[in-house]
């Protein structure tokens, strides 16, 4: 009995403890999103994304710009979901760069 009373109370400290630190890591500047975003962009760039995927490497940019944007007005929360946005643009656009290269001309 005395195992389970202390069960309980170990367990709301953790679901609380867990809680408060999902929105710590909500609530401030989303500087590694943003750096992911830039480095895919940069990887799609250099495979040559502009032009075999050019309309996702073009909405990825847009993406970031408006993350940045979002960012200078400390809307972070919503500047992290255009980062994330925008790497994964920047990643389908390299992808499509890649497949691109690897399709036979005719």
């Amino acid at each position: 009995m005395k195992t389970a009373a202390l069960i309980r109370p170990l367990a709301i400290a953790a679901l609380l403890l867990t809680a408060q630190t999902g929105l710590t890591g909500c609530a401030g500047a989303p500087v590694q999103e943003m750096s992911n975003a830039r480095q895919a962009l940069r990887a799609a760039e250099d495979s040559g994304a502009k032009i075999a995927s050019n309309e996702d490497y073009l909405a990825a940019e847009a993406r970031l710009k408006s993350a940045e944007a979002k960012l200078q007005k400390r809307s972070f929360r919503a500047a992290r979901h255009d980062a994330l946005e925008a790497k994964a643009l920047a990643i389908r656009a390299m992808e499509a760069s890649i497949t691109a290269d690897k399709t036979p001309n005719d």
